[in-house]
């Protein structure tokens, strides 16, 4: 039996459930404050296997894992009113603003698409991509 995929009656199992974003890291000692202090999330648990953060009424798992290849991709990003003040804020808390090659940034390393949406990447500890997103007035 084939995938009901984009089928409007595939009964919305997990529509109404909340999502777990996850990402790695090979350093929580150093992913701990970075969450925290830096993007200002809260520490909600610390296991063995992980560090949980409250990221905006998501849960962020930051699991801690031997090895860690960091994607070329966002592996998290954040939906933001804002993007001038909030990479204002980051840079103030010591993180940089990623260049892509390629890619039309402004001096403070914002790319515009063509649909209107304002992107900025900045990387964790572990080098993972994170990036923020301002979406056009409508």
């Amino acid at each position: 039996m084939a995938p009901a995929y984009g089928r409007a009656d595939a009964g919305g199992l997990l529509s109404s459930q909340l999502v777990i974003a996850h990402a790695a890291t090979v350093q929580p000692e150093r992913a701990r404050p970075f969450y925290t202090y830096v993007l200002g999330l809260t520490l909600i648990d610390e296991t063995p296997q992980d560090l949980l953060f409250d990221a905006g009424g998501t849960l962020l798992r930051v699991m801690k894992v031997g090895r860690l290849a960091p994607a070329p991709y966002p592996v998290l990003g954040w939906r933001v009113t804002d993007i001038g003040a909030t990479l204002r804020g980051l840079v103030a808390r010591g993180v940089a603003c990623e260049r892509m090659s390629g890619v039309a940034q402004d001096p403070d390393g914002v790319w515009a698409t063509v649909a209107g949406h304002l992107v900025a990447w900045f990387r964790d500890p572990d080098g993972n991509l994170l990036s923020l997103t301002q979406f056009p007035p409508r």
